[in-house]
């Protein structure tokens, strides 16, 4: 299993982003779907998607299994919210989240699903979070910022390093997210084309960027 999430890691073709800023979160990520890294399939794919009135999620991974979990997770928690008759929290959504991806890896089958997950919402009292969600099923509270395991992770990390810091507000880490997400396409194979970044704070869930990355022929 180590074996087949390192290769999946390295595989993903793919680059998120999530920001912790003093009032609120920034997600982002590009739209590029590749075929084994080497075949791009899909141009124009959002892989950040808001799933319900409170929460939004960006996924790597393989594309099927990444689409179905975000089906599947809406439906979960709506499910979840109907039964106690209250709102999950964001972190109890994390978590929720993270016992399904734990449980697909370890159903038995030919080609298991790994999907790894970042996860960002506002709660009823307004307070925002951000949590990263490994391929195995570990649920992690992200206190600055994360890109999980998407294969442009080295980029965006290596530029954060230097660039983060935790007094940025949200308009801050939009600009922030835009120079992370462009820095990881212009070295990762698998993630480019167009980036899109949200934000969630107290006042709720805004697409704040819907971009396209053109190249220039020179």
């Amino acid at each position: 299993m180590n074996e087949q999430l390192t290769n999946n890691i390295l595989q993903t073709g793919t680059s998120l982003v999530g920001i912790v800023c003093k009032d609120g979160i920034v997600m982002g990520a590009d739209r590029r779907v590749t075929a084994g890294g080497r075949i791009v399939m899909s141009k124009d794919t959002q892989k950040v998607k808001q799933i319900n009135s409170y929460l939004v999620i960006s996924s790597t991974g393989n594309a099927a299994d990444a689409l179905l979990s975000e089906k599947v997770i809406a439906a979960e928690l709506k499910l979840k919210e109907l039964r106690t008759k209250s709102r999950p929290t964001v972190e109890e959504a994390a978590n929720l989240i993270g016992i399904m991806i734990y449980r697909n890896i370890r159903t038995p089958s030919m080609v298991p699903s790994i999907v790894g997950i970042l996860v960002a919402g506002f709660n009823e009292d307004g307070t925002t979070e951000l949590y990263t969600i490994e391929p195995a099923g570990g649920v992690y509270k992200v206190k600055d910022y994360d890109a999980n395991f998407s294969s442009g992770m080295p980029y965006i990390l290596g530029l954060l390093e230097r660039e983060y810091k935790a007094d940025k507000t949200v308009e801050d880490g939009i600009e922030l997210a835009k120079d992370a997400l462009k820095s990881s396409t212009q070295r990762d194979t698998g993630s480019g084309n167009g980036l899109d970044i949200f934000t969630i704070t107290k006042d709720g869930i805004t697409h704040a960027v819907s971009e396209e990355i053109v190249a220039e022929y020179r």
